[in-house]
């Protein structure tokens, strides 16, 4: 392999990305990352002033970028989300669902309520968004799907069950998929972050942080950026014999 096919490997150069949960955090990061790596990039949130800053920032980037207002727990704005990206940049190359709710619940307590709450956003909403996006990712001649999980979906899980019931539904979804959709070659894998430092993380109490990162091997916060290499991997060429499987950039957390 000759240098400019190496350095082509990671090249997103006009393809179309969909980041959900992409204003903040690691899908903030993620958005960055195939931004400079050359994608068009749609990035999707609950809040409207989020979406239009985050745009608004990778324009600057030197990006063609779209900010998508989306509620990943209402299917008819997740249809909106497709349908505004592919009549903004004409197709759908691939779908990065990030975004999660960390509703925390002893199970004993659950109600239909909070199991709505957060196996729509954490589950339903992902399947949904990738079903809407299919035939644009068959069309694709570079189409793949990464789908964000959580050492939730492998370890015990007290207190955030829901959030680990839902990520370790999205890993079944991301096997069977993977299957499905091979014949179209939609490549379909999953990343698993550890402790990442993020809003969501630094909302848990000092000690909760603490244990957080205690469970790793690497004794430390990962920062947003260190989650692009991997996801760039999963969703370009360099990963273009990859698909049915998880890539854990967690410093060690589950591999324990």
């Amino acid at each position: 392999m000759d240098r400019e096919k190496l350095r082509s490997l990671f090249d997103m150069n006009g393809r179309v990305v969909i980041v959900s949960g992409g204003t903040r955090g690691i899908g903030r990061a993620l958005a960055e990352g195939y931004a400079a790596a050359g994608a068009q990039v749609v990035v999707a949130s609950r809040k409207p002033e989020a979406c239009k800053e985050t745009e608004e920032h990778l324009r600057a980037m030197g990006a063609n970028a779209l900010g998508v207002p989306t509620r990943m727990d209402e299917l008819g704005d997740i249809q909106g989300l497709v349908e505004k990206t592919v009549e903004a940049f004409g197709g759908v190359d691939v779908v990065v669902n990030n975004a999660a709710n960390a509703l925390a619940r002893m199970m004993g307590e659950y109600t239909p309520e909070a199991w709505s709450k957060s196996l729509d956003v954490n589950l339903k909403g992902p399947v949904f968004l990738v079903q809407e996006a299919l035939p644009h990712l068959k069309r694709s001649e570079h189409a793949a799907v990464l789908n964000v999980l959580s050492g939730a979906a492998f370890l015990f899980s007290s207190t955030v069950s829901l959030y680990g019931i839902g990520k370790a539904g999205l890993m079944a979804a991301t096997r069977s998929a993977a299957a499905e959709f091979a014949p179209y070659d939609i490549r379909v894998n999953a990343l698993s972050p550890g402790t990442v430092d993020t809003d969501m993380v630094r909302k848990n109490p000092p000690e909760a942080q603490a244990e957080m990162t205690k469970i790793q091997i690497m004794k430390r916060m990962a920062h947003p950026d260190e989650m692009v290499g991997p996801a760039l991997m999963l969703t370009s060429d360099a990963g273009s014999f990859i698909t049915g499987h998880v890539v854990f950039a967690d410093g060690g957390m589950v591999a324990r």
